[in-house]
């Protein structure tokens, strides 16, 4: 690539204009922009809402129609002076107003000249400028011509590169006679930083500006071909990653007609993921990969894999560690109980002592609620209310006729369809170990020669006994010391 061109407006231009007009003074109204270069020939929206920027619109529509645009130096400034902005900038007609919700305007203008700001007068409402005013000469010289032909066989190259713009712009681009025109259209065009389009805009001689435009075009073609190499390769990289899953796929379905544990590979990775950022105990760790170690040396067909399957997730599903945050306020507990429930004065003030006792001594063992009445009276929707006075979950487990033991211990993992008791699948239904849980119809509880359902109650009841209690299926105690039992 060529070095860029200094970017001077005094060059001499070696080719003359056939003819060539003098600035001509004249006294605009200025419109600050953001970030933003307008050329001449260029049509945009602008939206406007600063109230010095809505004066100058209404200035510029009340005469000519005609107002400058000048671009920030810095786009943060709210509120810019004459030091914030560059000295040049370009005198746009104004087509058309429209007005926004939230008192803001957008106005398509049309940039028309070149104007440099000679003088700069900061009005009560709104700056008015002083600018001198440039017409672009026709050049006829054949340097300018050569130059002009490079430059648009640049921005065709440009053109088929970005494919930003469609083709049928680089024919009305390319039948234009006049150097000028062609530069800026051109430069409207380019996504180029706001210095670079600041200095193209600066730039009067004809020959200085399309040299430097050609170096900037070059520039972006550059760049451009860089990204269309970087995308090439991203693009391979990713058939190839296609590639490999296709093809993985079809080792899995041809090991999977065979026989083979791709699936229980893929399910122990997650496992082991899980296991690694879930903050199980140690001992649930050490259980966990000790099942897992076994699973990978089993083949799909096996029956015992299902088995080692649902203990793992029982057990990764279980909350060890998890505890909502318990919200003990006697007073929210009683507006919540009146709300819920019409009269039970006596029971709402035995709920109300029970919970003040729990607010005053938090780690203490505390007695077990018993509601007894017959039903219909409000026994489990009570419940369900000291779980949201305290703002803990609420499980219910209905024992009413249940007569095996296993269904309070569980159910030993010697067969298939073995599942835990009624006491861990609440606790893992509730997410957290201490829930506010309901044991409802516990005097419907019966007993014949599979065990003695009640008597099975008093490790998970027994404060000294329930910081360990253990589940047949589990097979690892489990803390229910938290848990608020009613």
């Amino acid at each position: 690539m060529s070095e860029a061109p200094e970017r001077n407006e005094n060059k001499t231009a070696p080719a003359a204009p056939k003819k060539r007009t003098p600035p001509e003074m004249k006294t605009l109204p200025m419109l600050p922009l953001r970030g933003m270069v307008v050329f001449p020939y260029m049509i945009i929206h602008l939206d406007v809402g600063r109230e010095r920027s809505l004066a100058a619109l209404e200035k510029a529509m009340m005469e000519d129609h005609r107002i400058l645009l000048v671009c920030q130096i810095d786009a943060d400034k709210d509120d810019p002076r004459r030091e914030d902005l560059y000295n040049y900038g370009t005198v746009a007609v104004i087509n058309q107003i429209l007005k926004l919700p939230g008192g803001t305007v957008r106005v398509l203008v049309e940039g028309e000249k070149r104007a440099r700001i000679s003088d700069y007068h900061r009005l009560e409402n709104y700056d008015e400028v002083e600018a001198k005013v440039y017409t672009d000469p026709i050049y006829t010289s054949t340097d300018v011509e050569v130059a002009t032909r490079s430059l648009i066989h640049r921005f065709e190259d440009w053109v088929k590169l970005s494919k930003r713009i469609p083709a049928d712009t680089l024919v009305s681009v390319a039948i234009i006679d006049d150097a000028g025109r062609l530069a800026d259209l051109i430069a409207s065009h380019l996504n180029l930083k706001v210095h670079m389009r600041q200095d193209l805009l600066e730039c009067i001689n004809i020959r200085d500006r399309l040299e430097l435009l050609s170096y900037d075009l070059s520039h972006e073609i550059e760049l451009l071909r860089m990204e269309r190499n970087i995308d090439g390769k991203v693009r391979q990289q990713m058939d190839k990653a296609q590639r490999d899953y296709y093809l993985r796929e079809q080792i899995k379905v041809i090991r999977k007609e065979l026989g083979y544990k791709d699936d229980i590979v893929s399910d122990i990775a997650e496992y082991r993921t899980k296991l690694a950022v879930g903050g199980y105990p140690e001992r649930v760790q050490e259980v966990v990969n000790r099942e897992l170690h076994r699973l990978e040396g089993m083949n799909n067909m096996n029956t015992e894999t299902s088995v080692i399957r649902n203990y793992v997730e029982w057990l990764l599903a279980l909350p060890w560690n998890k505890e909502s945050k318990d919200t003990v306020d006697v007073k929210k507990a009683a507006k919540i109980l009146d709300h819920d429930h019409y009269g039970l004065q006596k029971v709402k003030e035995r709920i109300l002592d029970f919970l003040a006792v729990h607010q005053l001594a938090p780690d203490k063992n505390a007695p077990i609620l018993c509601l007894v009445g017959p039903p219909g009276v409000g026994k489990t929707s009570l419940a369900a209310s000291v779980a949201r006075a305290t703002g803990r979950q609420f499980i219910r487990a209905s024992l009413g006729g249940v007569r095996d033991e296993a269904e309070i211990r569980g159910h030993r993992r010697t067969y298939v369809g073995a599942m835990p008791g009624r006491i861990i699948e609440g606790i893992r239904n509730a997410g957290t170990r201490n829930p506010v849980f309901l044991l409802d119809e516990v005097d419907k509880l019966a007993a014949d020669y599979r065990g003695d359902p009640s008597s099975a109650l008093l490790e998970v009841l027994d404060p000294a006994q329930n910081k360990a209690f253990s589940d047949h299926y589990i097979d690892i105690p489990f803390d229910l010391s938290k848990v608020f039992w009613i």
